[in-house]
């Protein structure tokens, strides 16, 4: 079972960005990367739709004899993690906005939450947000449309920065020290955020410390592997379109 796959989910190609952490910390890992991007994206969704896909792509990964499951997609997490752990006995992680390093290395100063409207919502985040308030300025940012734009494969270039300039505009006049990537989508842009401030930002995301405590957890239920060579990716898509596997060995490559 050791040899198994680890398996990583996400409303389309944004976990990728994931699986390039999970693949730089453990690299003699399996994994399978299933994108549901037939249904994608999960941000607009309902709490029952987001289950209901999440309980899919769970299955889908546990049909192909995953070993453990990485939700690479924050609102899936909000939504769907604490009930999809009850029902499977094996490590199921999640990933959270990195609202507490983003707080910790910028203390007394303000910081931007990147994320879509259903994840900023959640009891999870406000939870979140709530603990590390008085160490920093929490302000959240949704950014509805976003990760449509990213879907398509477009990460950089006039569309993306228009976009950044509208949504960022409120903060033209505001010192901003870092900015949270709440969506596992927006670390394919990173370059195109730095480039949206006139000043250096700190971009923080989440993909590390995810790909740590699935380590974390591997290790205490005896599931690293036992190779000594690189494992192999597979992708996988909810999709019948070819240009998506194309579109996300292409980010994972980046």
């Amino acid at each position: 079972m050791n040899n198994n796959p680890i398996g990583v989910f996400d409303s389309g190609l944004g976990g990728i960005s994931v699986l390039k952490e999970l693949k730089a910390l453990m690299p003699y890992e399996n994994y399978i990367y299933y994108g549901d991007t037939f249904n994608a994206p999960y941000g607009i969704k309902s709490d029952s739709e987001i289950m209901k896909y999440s309980e899919k792509c769970i299955k889908k990964l546990l049909d192909m004899r995953a070993k453990a499951i990485v939700i690479a997609c924050n609102t899936a997490t909000s939504v769907a993690a604490k009930k999809l752990r009850a029902c499977y006995n094996i490590p199921i992680i999640g990933i959270e906005p990195a609202v507490k390093p983003a707080a910790v290395h910028h203390p007394e100063s303000r910081v931007i939450v990147m994320a879509t409207p259903v994840t900023l919502k959640k009891e999870k985040f406000v939870h979140l947000m709530k603990n590390y308030s008085n160490m920093a300025e929490i302000i959240p940012l949704p950014c509805p449309g976003l990760v449509e734009i990213i879907e398509r494969g477009i990460t950089e270039g006039k569309e993306i920065d228009n976009y950044l300039k509208v949504l960022l505009s409120p903060f033209e006049n505001v010192k901003i020290s870092a900015v949270v990537l709440g969506c596992t989508h927006y670390p394919h842009i990173k370059n195109a955020i730095k480039k949206a401030f006139e000043y250096e930002v700190d971009i923080i995301d989440g993909g590390v410390g995810t790909a740590r405590e699935t380590k974390r957890r591997l290790t205490i239920e005896g599931l690293l592997c036992g190779r000594s060579e690189n494992g192999n990716i597979i992708f996988m898509s909810s999709s019948s379109s070819k240009n998506v596997l194309c579109t996300m060995k292409k980010l994972f490559e980046l």
